[in-house]
């Protein structure tokens, strides 16, 4: 199994409007092979900085489903307006990939 996040730095008062983008996307993640489950997080608040942080979190059934999908016309798709939404964060989204070792 593979971990996929991307971590955001929303601006504040841009929470509910960064938070609707993904809610009311068109997603077709279900249809992709190896792919598991999606959550959307929204973490601690940084007042003194002017953000609050944000993960998008996947499940694969392993890295190379993760990678295929990122080669995919569904992955472009999935992120051809992603350049639309820049003033809503603070720098482009920060990449974690992580195997699972153990798990329940």
């Amino acid at each position: 199994m593979f971990i996929a996040m991307n971590r955001f730095k929303v601006k504040s008062g841009s929470e509910t409007a960064f938070e609707d983008i993904w809610k009311n996307r068109s997603s077709s993640l279900a249809d992709v092979p190896g792919f598991k489950e999606f959550h959307l997080l929204r973490g601690p608040v940084h007042e003194d900085e002017g953000y609050t942080l944000f993960a998008s979190h996947t499940v694969w059934a392993s890295e190379a489903a993760f990678k295929d999908w990122t080669k995919s016309e569904a992955f472009r798709q999935a992120h051809r307006n992603a350049g639309d939404t820049k003033a809503e964060y603070l720098g482009p989204p920060q990449f974690e990939g992580f195997t699972i070792v153990e798990g329940a």
